[in-house]
């Protein structure tokens, strides 16, 4: 993308999804890309979660199908994270 569309094009922020924390592969994920990627990875994880898997299927978004599942009270979640990164960002 950089080298065709956008030179100046960079990545905010690197979102972990999918989580399943009684997966041991999953937490060893999230360590070695903590690890590699570092402040670029958020805060937030997004879990793993049926109702967010659901909501496609209904033609609604997450936070409209369910709002109170874990899934949807994560991207709420990131959300936050994404627009205070973005003000620092602004600030600097």
């Amino acid at each position: 993308m950089r080298g065709t569309i956008n030179p100046d094009l960079t990545i905010q922020g690197i979102v972990l999804t999918m989580y399943d924390g009684r997966n041991n592969l999953a937490n060893q994920v999230v360590q070695d890309v903590r690890t590699h990627m570092g402040d670029k990875v958020y805060e937030t994880i997004i879990p793993r979660n049926v109702r967010v898997s659901e909501a496609p299927s209904y033609g609604k978004p997450a936070i409209l199908y369910d709002l109170k599942c874990s899934g949807s009270q994560a991207y709420l979640q990131l959300a936050s994270e994404v627009i205070r990164r973005e003000r620092k960002l602004r600030a600097a």
